[in-house]
């Protein structure tokens, strides 16, 4: 159903989020097109539907290894697994570019295979493997809403959760451990990165202050930085990311309720 939702966007034909779960949006779109190509319009995207769709409505997952410059049906599924599991690779758009590869690469490393950047059959396979999570308990950063979670955000993924706050408000560490990081990072502004042992790393961005430096070891609670807007942001609120062995996981897997 990604892959379906990827072929419509490309088509201008779903406005809607990437998350694969069937809708009304998605059988909207689908509709629009048979239309368009004069075929019968049950909304469903039978052989003929997907042929509409051109080079993005085939081959499926699996039918062929999946190399730099390949587009097609299997390469926007590719490109849905790896951000569920951990390695999104920007706009999923079925277009096997420099940033799938890398994310491909990346998921690689991660599952024990060779780094080649061909997603091939054992690629494939370990993307079938159950997703990652975090084997630590965390304590929350913010006491604040839950703004974006975690998933698919338009053709985007996003790998965190957001905690809207007013600007100033301060921002804890999730578990005692080590600052591995403390500065500027492009789209995460102020950014403070902790690791707390067992390969798992939390990461606090867009701050508009870090309290921490390199090398400073925190406990569960300490102040890390205060709450901001810096970087690519839409107003004050935290972007807290989990990640284990640098898989992004869900943080609401990890967080005590």
């Amino acid at each position: 159903m990604a892959a379906l939702q990827i072929a419509l966007r490309a088509h201008g034909l779903y406005r809607g989020t990437i998350d694969g779960i069937p809708g009304a949006g998605t059988t909207e779109a689908v509709q629009k097109l048979q239309r368009r190509k004069r075929l019968v319009v049950d909304g469903i995207a039978g052989p003929r539907t997907r042929r509409a769709l051109g080079r993005l409505g085939r081959p499926g997952l699996g039918t062929r290894p999946l190399v730099h410059g390949t587009v097609g049906w299997d390469v926007a599924a590719l490109q849905f697994q790896l951000a569920w599991r951990g390695f999104p690779c920007g706009r999923m758009d079925g277009r096997f570019g420099e940033r799938t590869e890398a994310a491909v690469r990346r998921f690689q490393r991660w599952s024990g295979l060779l780094p080649d950047g061909v997603a091939g059959i054992s690629t494939l396979a370990a993307l079938r493997g159950p997703l990652p999570h975090s084997p630590l308990l965390l304590a929350w950063p913010l006491s604040a809403p839950l703004g974006d979670d975690f998933g698919p955000r338009g053709a985007h993924f996003h790998a965190g959760i957001d905690l809207p706050a007013d600007s100033g408000m301060p921002v804890a560490a999730a578990r005692s451990g080590m600052v591995v990081y403390s500065g500027w990072r492009g789209a995460f502004g102020k950014l403070v990165a902790i690791a707390h042992g067992s390969g798992v790393r939390t990461l606090y961005a867009h701050l508009s202050r870090r309290n921490v430096v390199v090398g400073q070891w925190v406990t569960t609670g300490g102040i890390v930085g205060l709450v901001g807007s810096t970087g690519r942001s839409t107003g004050p609120h935290l972007h807290f990311e989990v990640r284990l062995r640098g898989a992004a996981v869900d943080p609401l897997s990890a967080l005590a309720r």
